[in-house]
Formats: structure tokens, sequence, C-alpha cells
């Protein structure tokens, strides 16, 4: 059978948004749910099989002003290719929810806990903080 490719003008900016549409319409965010001395949590999460999906997830929330300003966005997911992790700054939390999410049996899922700093710095208490995010999001996602 014959390869086809369709060579329309406009048609990979047409592929690209149709990608940015289901990114956003899966993405689920739970934002404001945890505050600690000025630093503020929140977690989104969806479906995903590979970093370079999760990349173009990542992006998609970013494209939301609020989490592009953000100072750490950290995720994981245990996709086809195995574990896949991403610290951003906040050293040790992609391992946490990776651990997360290998006890809870989550895979091709894309977890992201977003942090903006308020000033103070929380030492081990961001570690708790991380592992309650994951915690409300799984939670979120068995109701």
């Amino acid at each position: 059978m014959p390869r086809v490719f369709l060579r329309r003008k406009g048609f990979a900016a047409f592929a690209k948004r149709a990608v940015d549409a289901y990114a956003q319409a899966v993405m689920l965010v739970l934002d404001k749910i945890i505050s600690d001395r000025g630093s503020k949590y929140a977690v989104s999460g969806a479906p995903c099989r590979d970093a370079d999906e999760a990349a173009t997830l990542l992006a998609e929330l970013k494209r939301t002003k609020k989490f592009a300003k953000a100072t750490h966005n950290t995720w994981g997911l245990i996709g086809a290719d195995g574990p896949v992790k991403n610290d951003d700054g906040e050293s040790g939390a992609g391992m946490i929810i990776l651990q997360m999410l290998e006890r809870e049996e989550l895979y091709e899922h894309l977890v992201v806990v977003t942090r903006w700093y308020g000033g103070k710095h929380l030492g081990g208490d961001r570690f708790r903080h991380v592992t309650e995010a994951v915690r409300i999001y799984l939670d979120a996602l068995k109701r």
C-alpha cells in the first residue's frame, strides 16, 4: 500500500493545535492546595506515555502565565520507557513523585508538583509538601 503524505498549507500548525487542545482537555490541575511560609503549591497531571509527551503536556501547562512563572515544576512519570523525572531545581522532589507513583502502581501518568517560592526556605518540609500534593492528586483521581 502506498504511503500518503499530507502537504497542505497549515497542516502542521493544525496538528499542533489539535495536540495542544488534547493536552489541555486531559490535564487535571488542582491549584492552591498547600501554603506554607509564603510558598504555595499546586499539582497537575494527565495520562502520558513517554518523556516526549510529558514535555508537550508541561509546555501546555506553562502556557498559563501563572505556571510559567512558578519557581519549580517538578514532575515524575513511569512510562513505556521506564521511570523519568525532572526536579526543576527542587532537588529530590522528582524521586518522591516517582516513588509514590510506583507505590500506587500508576503507570503512564504524568504528575507535576508546582511550587511558587515564598521567600523563606522550607528545609525538609518541602518534601512533606510534595508528598502531600501527590497524595491529594491521587485521591482526586480515585473519585
